[in-house]
C-alpha cells in the first residue's frame, strides 16, 4: 500500500511539460531523428543481406545435414529391426523344429520301449505257458500215477474183504472191471 502511494506522489511530482511533448524517440521533427531511422534502414539491410546470403545458408545447410543424417539413421534402425525381426523368426522356427524333433524322438523311444516290453512279456509268457504245460504235464503223469495206485490199492482191499467175508478169494479179474466200474461212475476213471 505505501508503494502505490510513493508512486503516485513521484508521478504528480513530474513537470506537466514533459508530460506533454511525448516520448522523444518518437519526435520526428528532431533532425537527428531522421538520420538515426536511416542508419536503422542500412543497417537492417546490411544484416539481413549478410544472414540471407551467408548465415541463413550455412543454418539450412546444417539442417539439411541433420535431417539428412536422422533419416538414414532411421533407415539403418529400420535395417537392423527387420534384420533382429528375422533372426527372432529364425530363431523360432529353429526352436519350433528341435522341439518337434524331440518330440518325435521322445515318441519313437516310447515306442521302442513299449516294443521291448511287448516282446519280453510275449518271451515271458512263452516262457510260463511251456512251465505250465509242464506243471500240467507232471501234474497229469502224477494223476495217472496216483489213480493207478488207487486202483491197486481198491483192488488190494476190495479182495482182502471179500476174501474175509466170504472165505474165498475171487477172480482178478472179475475186482479189477468192478474197480474199473465204480472207479468210472465216480468220474475218476
Amino acid at each position: 500500500m505505501r508503494r502505490i502511494a510513493v508512486a503516485a506522489v513521484t508521478l504528480l511530482a513530474l513537470p506537466t511539460a514533459a508530460l506533454a511533448a511525448g516520448m522523444p524517440q518518437l519526435d520526428f521533427k528532431n533532425p537527428l531523428m531522421i538520420s538515426q531511422v536511416v542508419w536503422l534502414v542500412i543497417i537492417f539491410s546490411f544484416l539481413y543481406v549478410l544472414l540471407a546470403r551467408w548465415a541463413l545458408p550455412k543454418v539450412a545447410g546444417v539442417l539439411e545435414a541433420r535431417a539428412t543424417s536422422i533419416a538414414a539413421d532411421l533407415d539403418l534402425a529400420r535395417d537392423a529391426k527387420a534384420k533382429s525381426d528375422a533372426a527372432v523368426a529364425a530363431m523360432n522356427e529353429a526352436t519350433r523344429k528341435a522341439h518337434a524333433a524331440a518330440q518325435a524322438e521322445i515318441a519313437a523311444a516310447v515306442e521302442r520301449s513299449k516294443e521291448n516290453a511287448a516282446a519280453q512279456t510275449a518271451e515271458l509268457n512263452a516262457r510260463l505257458e511251456a512251465q505250465l504245460a509242464a506243471a500240467e504235464a507232471r501234474i497229469g503223469a502224477a494223476r495217472a500215477g496216483a489213480m493207478q495206485a488207487l486202483r491197486e490199492v481198491a483192488t488190494d482191499t476190495a479182495d482182502v474183504v471179500v476174501t474175509r467175508l466170504t472165505g474165498r478169494a475171487p477172480g482178478r479179474a472179475a475186482l479189477d472191471q468192478a474197480v474199473a466200474a465204480v472207479l468210472a461212475a465216480r468220474g475218476q476213471a
